[in-house]
């Protein structure tokens, strides 16, 4: 008999990823920001910039699949609600 103990379940507050999004996008935008008026950190507004455009690219993924899971495409991830 194998009887492994199983983990608890994750709190729902663990599984909810907008406040990561928002923290993330905020630091790149703050980022960004101080590239475009610190005259120091004008070598910071390329990767600002990528950051933001791949944060976004990011973000419109999940939210795409996230809608997939939703409509019930058969093609989409599992997990997301």
């Amino acid at each position: 008999m194998t009887d492994e103990p199983q983990p608890p379940p994750l709190p729902a507050s663990l599984l909810e990823p907008w406040p990561v999004i928002v923290v993330i996008a905020a630091g790149w935008l703050i980022a960004t920001v101080l590239a475009f008026t610190v005259p120091g950190l004008h070598s910071w507004r390329p990767l600002s910039l990528a950051g933001l455009a791949i944060g976004l690219l990011g973000t419109s993924i999940f939210l795409w699949q996230r809608h997939a899971v939703r409509r019930g495409a058969r093609g989409a991830q599992r997990g997301l609600t």
